[in-house]
């Protein structure tokens, strides 16, 4: 496959584009990460989801150690090519690294954040105290 799209991206001053995860199934919004052109590379030629880690300065493959993967099934490019949306299957049920199905469990609730989606999993026995 030609790599000619890559070049249809707006990255940001830092080589990076958002990248929004979305359940297929569900419609759910999952997770924001970042990307890189080397992550976006990655996850279209593996078929699994591949992030750039800011704080890291290093690529890293969703579930590379929960085991919490997210296998893609669509990639779309937003109107101003400066974000791309990741239709995704996640696998064992969480995107969060809290424990929770999705990072967006946090809602206003009268001027205050409540946390609105139950803890699945211990973050420490998914990730053995590494973070992910």
């Amino acid at each position: 496959m030609s790599l000619g799209w890559l070049e249809d991206v707006a990255w940001n001053k830092e080589g990076l584009i958002p990248a929004i995860a979305q359940e297929d199934r569900t419609g759910q919004v999952l997770m924001l990460a970042w990307m890189n052109r080397e992550a976006l590379e990655t996850t279209v030629q593996s078929g699994y989801a591949v992030y750039w880690s800011r704080s890291r300065k290093r690529l890293w493959r969703k579930g590379e150690q929960s085991g919490h993967e997210q296998i893609i099934k669509a990639i779309h490019l937003d109107c101003d090519s400066d974000a791309v949306l990741l239709l995704v299957e996640q696998k064992g049920g969480m995107a969060c690294h809290t424990g929770r199905h999705r990072c967006f469990f946090k809602r206003l609730e009268k001027g205050n954040w409540a946390s609105v989606e139950p803890v699945l999993k211990s973050p420490d026995s998914i990730y053995n105290n590494s973070d992910e």
